[in-house]
């Protein structure tokens, strides 16, 4: 970051050292960003959004090593997902805020459909580990257990149903998220960035 930092100022210091001939703001991809001229030379000048880098990581064993890509593999594959959940879930909580229960029933049941037409196919197809990552990702972002999550959305039948299903498939849908089961797969979590509740 910092050596972008330093080449802009450089390729600034030259450009004013040879002056300026013309400074235009131009629209690129939504965002303003100024265009200075120097003869037949064009220097774009835009502000970056911020870049995270990360230390090269240490593992205790090869086994660790293989079990970090995995779980970081089969995230990026449900991140989309995890996204349009959690987003889902802010709709209607803000949605519930100004509205009837039966609204909110109604509402829930248009979403409902909705997302089953879109994601229901790709949603099957996602293997064991994937499906728990996506569950724990939600979990850690909402920080909220998916029993819960599915009783608010859909009532303590359907939530209890489910979590008898998730049992069976060695998922603990009552038990929130917690980073210290397993470090692996929170160093991998950190990672990704959900966008703010608007």
């Amino acid at each position: 970051m910092r050596a972008v930092y330093l080449t802009s100022m450089i390729l600034l210091l030259m450009a004013t050292a040879y002056g300026q001939d013309e400074e235009i703001d131009v629209e690129i991809d939504g965002q303003i960003v100024k265009m200075m001229i120097f003869g037949e030379d064009t220097l774009l000048v835009a502000d970056l959004d911020d870049v995270e880098v990360e230390s090269p990581r240490s593992f205790k064993n090869n086994e660790d090593y293989r079990y970090w890509r995995k779980c970081r593999y089969h995230a990026r594959k449900v991140y989309p997902y995890a996204v349009e959940a959690i987003e889902v879930f802010r709709k209607v909580e803000a949605f519930s805020k100004d509205s009837k229960r039966r609204e909110r029933k109604k509402y829930i049941k248009s979403l409902q459909k909705e997302l089953k037409a879109k994601y229901e196919d790709p949603l099957k197809n996602l293997t064991k580990t994937q499906g728990k990552i996506l569950t724990e990702m939600i979990e850690r972002e909402l920080d909220i257990s998916t029993f819960d999550l599915i009783r608010e959305l859909k009532g303590g039948v359907k939530a209890s149903f489910w979590s008898g299903v998730g049992r069976f498939w060695g998922y603990r849908l009552k038990e929130k998220y917690n980073p210290e089961d397993d470090p692996i797969l929170e160093s991998v979590l950190q990672t990704f960035k959900f966008p703010k509740s608007s």
